[in-house]
């Protein structure tokens, strides 16, 4: 009996050659307009999620241009967008700020050395086959654990929304005593910049729900801190970008620094995998395709090794970026990788865009993305229907 033939056992290490053969000018047309739309959506949400993993907003696109190459490259999923995402930017955070103080080399070393890890990990589970390990997390702790990040996303946000002078890192109790102390030395203004730009994102999502209503919220809340003077009262901005593609860069190779965060980059290997495969499985629904578990563990780990050594974080895959992506017409992987080549090109050419983008017009782009992650119907079920899985949920939140 003859073994696999040399085709197979070619596409099934670089399975980007399957959809590649079957790509022609119609799926391509249909991959770039996707792509597009991509970039303009990944744009807002990169730069937020930098800013919740404590790190310049420059790595959250640096982490959209590289992980979804290569996670499009080597994954299974026709339509899967992976990068930055709200839930393992704050696990990275949670794991990192206990080793490192935020805004150092030291912090910046720890997270490329805790996602190259996360990678390794992904990419030995796909390798030995174990991609069903992910259906043995229940619902009910993936929306404790969402829950409680939601709670913690918002409170990182709160001193950038009031404009208050306050350290970054701080546990969570300690972020809302001195906010609560410091309440009365909140600048107005960058209060109204960011009501004014989270009230924008939530009507233009109702009203308007194809267009980016994270971009146009922002360009609003810009708008509005420009028209109140907000340089002149104190309001923070988030400052221009770099005008670089993703530098090179190198994890740290200590063993007792690896020892030290092995238990938190498996955390985030295990979260990373299980919001990818989730949402590739239920996209997968919709496009009628068949998605391996396994490859997407290889193509998941592959992305967060790479990125690693490119100056990006942990990514996973993106809800918000993958429904998207299928609803504008993406037809391969291909559009991940357009969307990726687009944010390069804008981040090259108009670095300039954040200069006068307030912080406090991220912070309520931010709280809209912690609102989101919270499962309304889904919590009301498990309250009243099982007390059992409630207080798997409320122990999942409160750790």
């Amino acid at each position: 009996m003859s073994g696999p033939s040399p085709r197979l056992i070619l596409h099934r290490l670089f399975p980007f050659l399957s959809w590649l053969a079957q790509s022609d000018r119609h799926t391509v047309r249909g991959d770039f307009i996707a792509g597009l739309t991509g970039a303009v959506i990944v744009l807002p949400q990169g730069v937020a999620y930098a800013l919740i993993a404590g790190l310049p907003p420059q790595y959250g696109l640096y982490t959209a241009i590289v992980v979804p190459i290569v996670a499009a490259l080597f994954g299974s999923s026709w339509h899967l967008v992976s990068g930055p995402t709200a839930a393992i930017s704050i696990v990275v955070f949670s794991v990192v700020s206990g080793l490192a103080e935020p805004d150092t080399p030291e912090f910046l070393v720890t997270v490329l050395t805790v996602t190259f890890l996360a990678g390794v990990i992904q990419l030995v589970l796909g390798l030995f086959r174990l991609g069903t390990l992910v259906n043995f997390v229940s619902h009910t702790v993936v929306v404790g654990f969402t829950t409680g990040a939601a709670i913690l996303i918002a409170t990182s946000q709160l001193r950038h929304l009031l404009g208050l002078d306050l350290d970054s890192g701080e546990a969570f109790i300690h972020t809302l005593a001195a906010v609560a102390a410091a309440a009365g030395e909140t600048n107005v203004h960058a209060l109204a910049i960011g009501l004014v730009t989270l009230v924008s994102a939530v009507l233009i999502k109702r009203w308007r729900r194809k267009w980016p209503n994270m971009l146009l919220a922002m360009m609003i809340g810009t708008g509005f801190a420009a028209l109140i003077g907000a340089a002149d009262h104190g309001v923070r901005f988030v400052g221009a970008m770099p005008a670089q593609l993703p530098p090179l860069s190198s994890p740290a190779w200590s063993l007792d620094l690896l020892r030290e965060i092995a238990g938190g980059a498996f955390a985030v290997a295990i979260i990373a995998l299980i919001e990818a495969v989730a949402i590739a499985r239920a996209v997968a629904m919709r496009s009628q395709q068949r998605i391996d578990g396994n490859q997407e563990f290889i193509g998941q780990g592959l992305s967060n090794i790479v990125g690693s050594f490119f100056s990006c974080y942990a990514g996973s895959g993106s809800f918000t970026r993958t429904g998207a992506n299928y609803d504008a017409g993406a037809r391969t992987p291909l559009a991940a990788i357009f969307a990726a080549g687009i944010l390069a090109l804008i981040l090259l050419v108009g670095p300039w865009l954040t200069a006068y983008l307030p912080m406090a017009a991220m912070a309520g782009i931010v709280m809209l993305i912690a609102w989101n992650l919270l499962d309304a119907n889904f919590l009301r079920h498990i309250f009243r229907s099982s007390r059992n899985e409630t207080l798997v949920l409320l122990a999942t939140l409160a750790s």
